[in-house]
């Protein structure tokens, strides 16, 4: 029996820039999925948090979508890990998860590194990190049909503990920044889940390639502000690759006022001009900023999961308690907040 885990991300900054060759910062978070698995004939795989499991063939030839749940995951990795050469090997094996679902932390992700290694371990095949997490992320495209980036999956498997991750999604190029001692992550759920292939996020994606199709550019990455200032959709994916960058700079001299500001600019930006966030991440954000914290953000792609805050390490527990309980308060909702970590990306567990 072996074991591989795979972390969450969080994305500290830049949001929907991924799919437009444009910059994220993210960090692979202390919330993992868990995959213990030994050879077998086929794949079959039961969750331990999830009733059910699944029974796949292990030479992927399962159509993903036609898989019920959370197998349609499963059946999606083995999809393009056979159509990069993966021999049909098979496993037995249970999956576990402290990535809550449906949060904006990247749970599918996860999901998808952690079982893709084992099944790669398991066929005595292998794949360049980078590679893997391409081949996760068309695992998780051809399972949902939602045209997710590559930021989700590269931080999953590119984590560097004590650092975030300036990734360029163009050149796919990953720059661990470290994250100041005295600086406190605080994720909150917001207690409305969201489910991305219900969501807008493909119609976001197709706003952005048709903005840059008029502008005759291969991608909003490469717009100027002046270009766009008329469009709100592409008007959020410039400013916020700016706002990425300079976050990065922000990071690096520990200019934590100025990145709160930033954060905070980058939730005013998701909500006025991308129009992802809702009313519930807009009161979340601010109860946190009300609370004490440098600046809050809805993280991932919005319509519900969690907001992302920093705050000094000293006041970190008071902040998220406060604002927790206000926001309970105000929505009969129930928030859960974690103190996250950054820490390495995934592999197999020693």
């Amino acid at each position: 029996m072996r074991e591989f885990r795979a972390p969450g991300r969080v994305n500290l900054i830049g949001d929907h820039t991924d799919y437009n060759d444009g910059f994220v910062l993210p960090l692979a978070l202390d919330l993992e999925c868990v995959v213990r698995a030994k050879p077998a004939g086929r794949v079959r795989v039961r969750s331990l948090e999830i009733a059910g499991e699944i029974d796949l063939p292990a030479d992927g030839s399962a159509e993903p979508r036609e898989v019920d749940g959370w197998g349609r995951y499963a059946a999606g990795v083995l999809r393009v890990l056979a159509e990069r050469g993966r021999p049909a090997a098979g496993i037995d094996a249970t999956v576990s998860s402290t990535v809550p679902a449906g949060s904006g932390l990247s749970s599918s992700a996860a999901l998808e590194v952690a079982l893709a290694l084992a099944l790669c371990d398991a066929a005595g095949f292998e794949l360049p990190p980078l590679e893997l997490a391409l081949a996760c992320q068309e695992a998780e495209q051809v399972a949902t049909g939602v045209p997710c980036g590559i930021m989700d999956q590269l931080a999953s498997i590119a984590g560097h503990a004590g650092h975030a991750l300036l990734i360029d999604c163009r050149e796919l190029t990953v720059d661990p920044i470290p994250l100041p001692p005295e600086l406190a992550l605080i994720v909150v759920h917001s207690g409305m889940p969201r489910e991305l292939a219900f969501s807008a996020y493909a119609e976001r994606r197709a706003d952005c390639e048709a903005a840059a199709a008029r502008l005759g550019l291969a991608a909003l990455r490469d717009a100027t502000p002046e270009q766009v200032s008329d469009d709100p959709r592409a008007r959020h994916v410039v400013s916020e690759n700016a706002r990425v960058l300079e976050a990065a700079r922000a990071l690096r001299v520990g200019a934590l006022e100025r990145l709160g500001r930033l954060l905070s600019q980058s939730h005013a930006s998701l909500r006025n001009d991308f129009e992802v966030s809702t009313p519930e991440l807009d009161l979340l954000a601010g109860t946190l900023e009300a609370a004490g914290a440098y600046g809050a953000r809805l993280t991932g792609a919005g319509f519900g999961g969690c907001v992302v805050a920093i705050a000094p390490q000293d006041e970190a527990e008071h902040v998220a308690a406060k604002a927790a309980t206000n926001y309970r308060r105000m929505t009969d909702l129930e928030p859960t907040w974690h103190r996250v970590r950054a820490v390495d990306g995934a592999g197999p567990r020693a």
